[in-house]
């Protein structure tokens, strides 16, 4: 039987997220088979007068070739994605998987042989900036275990949040991303967080369905030296199939001076892949109502409710700080009650209190405004 909710979120992807329109190609991209969506997508983008191409991979196979990687044939490789991408209008990435932790033994030296190559041509140099593009995850059993969730549950709350109203949400932003554009210093406190930095002459962006699904942030970027300060993270934090916990940094004057975690040494690591990594390139306040608690998913936890993420690595080309790095981390801090709570200022001014905007002109993103 056919689910309603897969042909509506389908539909959403190709009418509002990547807006297809008569002749143009959309490359959908499935890591993992999903059929029903993929058929879904199919149709749609065939319903808008498009061209839909698909590409199935797989993680398990995708680490059987990393595991053997040389820079010759990952450069070939890329070149080969690149071309596909240059052809394309628009791009959807389905991602989904039964294991997050299907690349935690391949070496380093192999992750960063497809950074440089298909990372760097075909994700960086063409996808992002020059297409139109969504990414999402696709609900499944492992998934739902990682939520603490029911299977059923988990696809009840996915559904939830992928389907939610995005233009509501897109012109709930406005007035944050004005109050930004307009800000000097950002103060952010917390449990174990005292940190200041600038966020001055760099844009805000609002993230409201377009790029992601789930979607649900407003992001800028600090001034690369002005970080000051300490963070302590309250997420569990994926990052090449580790997750890391109780990730605590320190700032001097932008750069990440001291790192710990529960592998201290495993974190460094990352940190020294090359100088920007101790740099940060984003900053964004997550708002989606729907996500309440980390679920080991960048995708839906750098969006909950009530948190912000601090991000390690590359910065986007419109929140150009000039930091560039092989590495874009997101890491999550949420500062409702039951996490510790925590405080933003705005140029000393109180903008967000646990998590809630106590600025009049900010509350229509406080939850109970954006169901």
């Amino acid at each position: 039987m056919k689910d309603p909710r897969i042909e509506k979120l389908a539909r959403n992807l190709i009418q509002y997220s990547v807006q297809l329109q008569p002749g143009e190609k959309v490359l959908i991209e499935n890591f993992g088979l999903q059929r029903e969506l993929v058929t879904a997508l199919v149709k749609e983008a065939y319903n808008a007068g498009g061209f839909p191409f698909v590409a199935i991979k797989d993680h398990s196979v995708d680490r059987a070739l990393l595991m053997g990687a040389k820079e010759e044939q990952y450069n070939m490789m890329a070149d080969f994605e690149a071309n596909v991408m240059k052809d394309m209008d628009a791009y959807i990435g389905l991602r989904s998987g039964e294991n997050i932790s299907e690349q935690s033994d391949v070496p380093d030296e192999k992750m960063k042989i497809h950074g440089n190559t298909i990372g760097k041509k075909v994700h960086r140099e063409i996808r992002v900036p020059k297409k139109k593009w969504v990414v999402l995850r696709y609900p499944n059993a492992s998934m739902a275990q990682l939520a603490k969730m029911s299977t059923e549950a988990f696809e009840d709350f996915y559904f939830n949040v992928c389907n939610l109203d995005y233009s509501k949400m897109d012109k709930a932003m406005d007035n944050l991303v004005e109050l930004m554009n307009k800000t000097d210093k950002v103060r952010m406190t917390g449990e174990g967080t005292d940190l200041t930095f600038s966020i001055k002459d760099i844009p805000a962006v609002k993230c409201a369905g377009r790029l992601n699904i789930p979607d649900g942030e407003v992001y800028s970027a600090p001034v690369k030296d002005s970080v000051n300060g300490i963070i302590s993270y309250n997420t569990p934090s994926p990052y090449n199939g580790f997750t890391f916990e109780n990730v605590k940094l320190t700032f001097k004057d932008g750069k990440i001076v001291e790192a710990s975690a529960n592998d201290s040494e495993r974190i460094n690591k990352i940190f020294d892949t090359d100088e920007g990594a101790r740099y940060v390139g984003e900053f964004a306040i997550g708002v989606n109502p729907y996500i309440q608690h980390p679920m080991q998913d960048i995708l839906f936890d750098e969006k909950i409710d009530g948190s912000f993420h601090f991000t390690p690595g590359e910065c986007y080309e419109d929140a150009y700080n000039g930091n560039h790095s092989n590495i874009h981390w997101d890491m999550v801090m949420i500062q409702r009650p039951e996490y510790g709570g925590g405080e933003i200022y705005f140029d000393d001014v109180l903008i967000r209190k646990d998590g809630k905007f106590v600025l009049p002109e900010l509350e229509v993103l406080n939850p109970e405004n954006l169901k």
